[in-house]
């Protein structure tokens, strides 16, 4: 039982791993069938003519599609295959000339792929780079003498314009162009750019200014008109001012006792204001008859009016609260 099961293993692993694919292959080699990868395409071509195009992915038994000729072409003719899978390209800085005479820089990137393989491997040697030439000499035919303007602007119909001048010449070299984007607009002269770029900060100088200056002025008009209202109101509060005052004194009047009550008191404060030396005189004496008839100053010379009354107390000169002078 054992001895059985080694050797079944042993039938399979050389069925499987060498006996199947040596005759996989031999079957590819006498044209029996074949395998078209996904995005490959399978020309077949013998003595020169073309016996079949194999386009869609997948296995094909090949006598079905070739016919009786398909054992031998292997042998006597030759199977190319062409890959139809999307491809781009982006040429740089392709030089144009605008209508005001400025040399420009146009970028253009496009997609291409194979649509006819048979035109693409018999009707142009170097399909690619004859394409690419194609579309260098339609971009300066098609974007030549615009206007500057539209050129940095209007990039779709220049896009559009370059792709219709292409796409013919392309799709009889096998090519079907895709999307074609014009994806940079330069200048190409280095003293324009620097004379631009001057421009450029000049005028954002000058706006830089207009908005400093703008905005001084609206802030001059606001900081006027404020002063302007606050003056007049000033005034009309200065105007009212005496009335209220006026109309509160006419009703403190009506009382004596409060008028005399507040008339000292804004005695006294405006004596306390005002940080002057005050002399208390005593009541009942006849220093200050004595003083005015010697024609001396109470503050000049207070020790001898002291010593000249005996009567009268010692004056005292400072800087007290303020009290009534009798």
């Amino acid at each position: 039982m054992g001895q059985e099961f080694i050797a079944g293993f042993i039938f399979a692993f050389v069925g499987c791993f060498l006996f199947m694919p040596f005759l996989l292959w031999m079957a590819r080699l006498l044209g029996l069938y074949t395998i078209v990868q996904e995005g490959r395409c399978h020309v077949y071509m013998l003595f020169g003519q073309v016996l079949g195009v194999l386009k869609e992915p997948g296995f094909y038994f090949l006598p079905w599609h070739l016919g009786l000729k398909a054992p031998i072409v292997n042998f006597l003719g030759s199977c190319e295959k062409v890959d139809t899978r999307l491809d781009q390209e982006y040429l740089r800085s392709q030089p144009v000339n605008s209508e005001e005479g400025a040399p420009m820089g146009i970028g253009i990137w496009y997609e291409m792929f194979v649509s006819n393989p048979v035109s693409y491997l018999f009707k142009n040697a170097d399909p690619r780079a004859s394409l690419s030439t194609n579309v260098r000499s339609a971009s300066v035919r098609c974007l030549s003498n615009m206007k500057l303007n539209d050129m940095l602007e209007d990039r779709h119909t220049m896009s559009l314009k370059v792709r219709q001048e292409v796409s013919q010449q392309a799709a009889e070299w096998g090519y079907k162009v895709g999307s074609v984007y014009i994806r940079k607009v330069h200048f190409r002269d280095a003293k324009m750019i620097f004379q631009i770029q001057e421009k450029v900060v000049n005028r954002l100088r000058q706006v830089t200014s207009a908005i400093k200056q703008d905005g001084a002025n609206q802030v001059s008009i606001i900081t006027s008109t404020a002063e302007n209202q606050a003056a007049a109101e000033f005034a009309k509060a200065a105007a009212v001012r005496p009335k209220i005052v006026g109309a509160a004194l006419q009703e403190i009047s009506r009382d004596p006792e409060i008028s005399s009550a507040l008339f000292e008191i804004l005695e006294a404060q405006k004596l306390a204001e005002s940080k002057a030396m005050i002399t208390m005189i005593p009541a009942k004496t006849s220093l200050l008859r004595e003083l005015m008839a010697a024609g001396s100053s109470v503050e000049n010379e207070p020790a001898s009016a002291a010593t000249n009354n005996h009567a009268a107390p010692a004056l005292r000169t400072q800087a007290l609260h303020p009290k009534k002078v009798k």
